[in-house]
């Protein structure tokens, strides 16, 4: 071949190749679509399990609402005729699915109102409870985790370490009650500093109503931050020990960058995947909040009324309550999902 035919070789091969593939991806779309049908179907599911669910507690209703006195049979019947428990199994669960599916989940046994306002007047007061509490852990895990992972094997990171683990596997009620002897109730020569429980003692408005709450949700917070804090900071430490032998780590430092200045702008952010994971699971469990801690401080929220729906039974409540804890944990973690692909594209792929 002479060198006057290469350029024409050259040329031809130019006009002939293909040129790259320039095509609009579609994997984020149909990553989106797949995650909201799991959704869909994980909701399904919680609504058909929590119908015949807590049909399997012990117990009769109808009788525990009339608090142990004598009532005729006429007055049971009557009762039950009241609240649907008269109709066949299939005939409650088709009219439960129906309501439900447009947001209504019945009539409260004990308190008798609709479900849904029982569960709108106490969720502010879980949400400030749980939300408080969630904003405390996380920045204290995170930030926690990171000191630890940095300094990995160093006396600080031995007590965070060891710390953590010990209060992660404490059962919340216990530190709950173990929290009132000691601030409440006062032992030894150590008064007694806050409430027993509840939500506010009453009587006070404005300033003092804000400080009265305050001072009641001291403890409940402290019990929630010191149980949950440690997980947050055991997988962002762990995380974080994974990135730190990355070739672009070292590259930073070789470049001259400062420490402090590698951990957080490089390596942080690329070791917080797991954490995000984490960090909206228990952002759904917000509004589930923590049914035994709420029960320990005498709290108004939904954990306790839960709690107080059980001792009936009272299954729309019940019913009602379940979905909404279920829901909002599926939901969180659907937009977990959706986040994913914005933080690491390739999830997505």
């Amino acid at each position: 071949m002479t060198a006057d035919a290469t350029p024409a070789l050259v040329e031809d091969k130019q006009q002939t190749a293909p040129g790259p593939r320039v095509r609009k991806s579609s994997a984020y779309p149909r990553y989106l679509a797949g995650k909201m049908a799991g959704a869909a179907v994980s909701l399904l599911a919680v609504l058909v399990t929590s119908f015949f669910l807590f049909r399997l507690i012990p117990g009769d209703p109808v009788k525990t609402m009339t608090g142990g006195r004598q009532v005729s049979a006429e007055q049971l019947a009557a009762y039950r005729e009241e609240f649907g428990l008269d109709l066949p199994l299939w005939r409650q669960f088709t009219d439960y699915c129906g309501k439900a599916l447009t947001g209504d989940f019945g009539t409260s046994y004990q308190f008798r109102s609709p479900v849904v306002d029982k569960i709108t007047e106490a969720l502010p007061n879980t949400l400030l409870l749980t939300g408080t509490a969630f904003v405390l852990y996380t920045a204290l895990g995170i930030y926690l985790g990171t000191r630890s992972a940095w300094r990995h094997g160093r006396l600080g990171d031995r007590v965070n370490t060891g710390l953590a683990l010990t209060l992660y596997s404490i059962p919340s009620f216990w530190l709950g009650l173990l929290l009132i002897i000691v601030l409440s109730v006062g032992i030894g020569p150590l008064p007694g500093m806050f409430p027993t429980g509840g939500m506010e003692s009453g009587g006070k408005e404005g300033f003092g109503h804000v400080l009265d709450v305050a001072h009641h949700l001291v403890l409940p917070v402290v019990t929630l931050v010191a149980v949950e804090y440690g997980q947050t900071l055991l997988v962002t430490r762990s995380a974080l020990l994974d990135e730190m032998g990355s070739d672009y780590l070292t590259t930073a430092r070789a470049k001259g960058l400062r420490d402090d200045l590698v951990r957080r702008r490089h390596a942080v952010p690329n070791a917080l995947l797991p954490t995000v994971t984490l960090i909206f699971i228990n952002l759904g469990r917000t509004v589930a909040g923590v049914i035994l801690v709420e029960t320990v401080f005498s709290w108004p929220g939904l954990g306790g009324l839960f709690y107080q729906a059980l001792s009936v039974p009272d299954l729309p409540l019940v019913q009602g309550l379940f979905f909404v804890f279920a829901a909002a944990v599926i939901l969180m973690n659907t937009l977990a999902d959706l986040v994913y692909p914005l933080l690491d594209p390739r999830v997505a792929r």
